[in-house]
């Protein structure tokens, strides 16, 4: 399963960014822009954008970051990392290619730690959220803060099923177009209806032992971010 997902992410990176523009309408941009504001509030001097894929969520933080903070970009595909080292604004980030799962840091390392649209793509079963979730929190420094940025599950269920009629057309279809790539964009199709709604969410975070919860949705509850501490 890791190795699929790996590929498809491999296959789509050269369009991935622009693609992402052109199905939320932009709106991806301004999420970022609001989800690293939340993120930046944090202390501390080591971040960590996890799932950095082309580096945009990690770009938003370095603008907001003081001088001292150093910013670690992590992604288990190279080509989505070619695509980020090539902005000429990430030079003093330290890029490190790894899975999500078993990041190579010690306990307690990072004062945040930062996910971006992927969570949904690390859990297929309960147990391997479960499993990353227990990572992420491994590494914070008590107190430190997880922020994660994510499609989720509109509470009206009218607009929730519009939603998801708006992502098999156009997630799958125009995203293959687009990309050339018709595995990677059936396979995003696939899992934005299946992530879990905000409140569900919520509690897999308490669960883990994340204190102070919260979420804020976005555009009518298609999106949402969601803040925690350890």
């Amino acid at each position: 399963m890791r190795k699929g997902v790996q590929k498809i992410f491999s296959e789509v990176a050269k369009t991935y960014e622009l693609i992402n523009h052109i199905l939320t309408f932009g709106l991806d941009i301004l999420w970022r822009k609001k989800a690293a504001h939340q993120a930046a509030r944090a202390n501390g001097s080591l971040w960590l954008d996890v799932c950095s894929g082309t580096g945009e969520m990690a770009l938003n933080l370095s603008r907001l970051a003081g001088e001292k903070v150093k910013i670690v970009s992590v992604d288990f595909s190279a080509p989505m990392m070619a695509r980020a080292l090539r902005k000429k604004d990430m030079k003093n980030f330290l890029f490190v290619l790894a899975d999500a799962r078993c990041l190579p840091f010690p306990d307690q390392t990072f004062d945040l730690i930062t996910i971006s649209f992927a969570t949904r793509n690390i859990t297929p079963r309960k147990e391997i959220l479960d499993k990353h979730l227990e990572e992420f929190y491994r590494l914070l420094k008590p107190g430190g803060r997880f922020v994660n940025l994510e499609t989720s599950q509109p509470s009206s269920k009218i607009i929730r099923k519009l939603f998801h009629i708006y992502i098999q057309l156009a997630v799958k279809y125009l995203g293959f177009l687009l990309s050339g790539s018709k595995a990677g964009y059936s396979y995003l199709a696939f899992t934005i209806p299946r992530f879990l709604s905000p409140e569900e969410f919520s509690s897999v975070l308490r669960q883990t032992g994340f204190r102070h919860v919260s979420y804020k949705s976005l555009f009518l509850g298609v999106s949402a971010i969601h803040l925690a501490v350890k």
